[in-house]
């Protein structure tokens, strides 16, 4: 195991655009996620984060700098299940904006998918090998 100097041990939050956090909010837990924090925070913002039900890592649902607004991305979020068909079947009956299908490129690539945010922004799920 490789040591470092800085003390970084593990990643905690990742942040998301989001113009409305209440609609992210709804969205998130829709999919499974659970609201963790959601506190007052800087005046006038919210401090919300959301896990996987297992998950140490979180989303924090973030408000946008003030004069910037929030545009779609590929956030570069990957996401983990052990039955990418049964996840895909269960957001799609949920709503949820998926890709047409479930991509299978075959091995070592393990099948997965892309979803859409109430923004925009893109979230892969894959399979767990």
């Amino acid at each position: 195991m490789t040591t470092t100097t800085t003390g970084i041990q593990a990643i905690g939050l990742v942040m998301v655009p989001t113009s409305d956090q209440d609609r992210s909010i709804d969205f998130y837990e829709r999919i499974g996620f659970e609201k963790r924090t959601d506190v007052p925070f800087g005046g006038d913002y919210r401090w919300v984060e959301v896990y996987p039900p297992s998950g140490s890592a979180g989303i924090a649902l973030a408000p946008p700098r003030p004069g910037d607004d929030v545009k779609p991305k590929e956030l570069g979020i990957s996401l983990t299940t052990a039955d990418v068909d049964a996840t895909y079947a269960e957001m799609r009956s949920r709503g949820v904006d998926v890709d047409e299908q479930v991509m299978r490129m075959g091995d070592p690539v393990p099948p997965m998918f892309w979803f859409r945010d109430p923004e925009g922004h893109s979230l892969m799920v894959v399979q767990q090998s």
